[in-house]
């Protein structure tokens, strides 16, 4: 198994800023929200409200997303390796609710892929990867090549031009024995922001009581 890392790239420092920015921005509404209902000024509780209702319910729309098993992205700069895998089935998808759609063409539709990964170092799992392509033309396939990140393989891609020998070896591929369990997230994302929110709102709360 080949298996590449790369470096640090702006678009990583941009996600771990956007970590950072999301925890902190979590902090200070929990906090505002704590301290407008216990000691006011209600202003507090009314802007902190809000705020804090959007972000549970964006962190909790990502977790939702990684309990489905539908594979997310790899990460920037994480690291890759190739795998065969078995295609269990094609279908088209609506984008947004991940129902069975009509047309696979259609502007709000996209290819849900039903593999069987089959990596060197791990169990077989299932994963559903969703791609608006029908990368290497899987609709008329049992085998594929996919790239996934061994650290947290519930991130799987489908390349669109995977090396030669890893093609082959997946055309030599026998399908594993029995049931295959499906791969679902490990911890939500967004999760490491959520709970940094909470530390620093409990901080902040603490500061407030000894300096006020």
């Amino acid at each position: 198994m080949t298996t590449s890392t790369s470096p640090a790239s702006p678009l990583r420092n941009a996600v771990r800023l956007l970590t950072v920015v999301s925890a902190i921005g979590t902090g200070l509404a929990l906090a505002a929200v704590v301290q407008g209902a216990l000691d006011g000024p209600r202003w507090l509780l009314i802007v902190g409200l809000p705020v804090t209702a959007l972000a549970l319910t964006a962190y909790g729309r990502a977790a939702e997303d990684m309990e489905s098993g539908v594979a997310p992205a790899l990460r920037s700069g994480g690291p890759r390796a190739f795998a065969p895998a078995v295609v269990n089935g094609v279908k088209a998808v609506n984008k947004k609710n991940g129902r069975t759609a009509g047309d696979g063409q259609a502007v709000d539709s996209v290819f849900a892929f039903d593999l069987t990964v089959m990596a060197d170092d791990l169990p077989p799992y299932r994963i559903e990867v969703r791609h608006p392509l029908d990368q290497q033309g899987l609709l008329h396939r049992s085998r594929a090549v996919v790239e996934y990140d061994p650290g947290q393989p519930w991130r799987v891609v489908v390349p669109d031009n995977p090396p030669r020998e890893w093609l082959a070896r997946a055309e030599r591929l026998v399908p594993p024995v029995g049931e295959v369990k499906r791969r679902t997230g490990g911890v939500p994302a967004g999760f490491s922001a959520l709970m940094s929110g909470v530390v620093i709102a409990a901080v902040l709360l603490v500061l407030v009581r000894v300096l006020g």
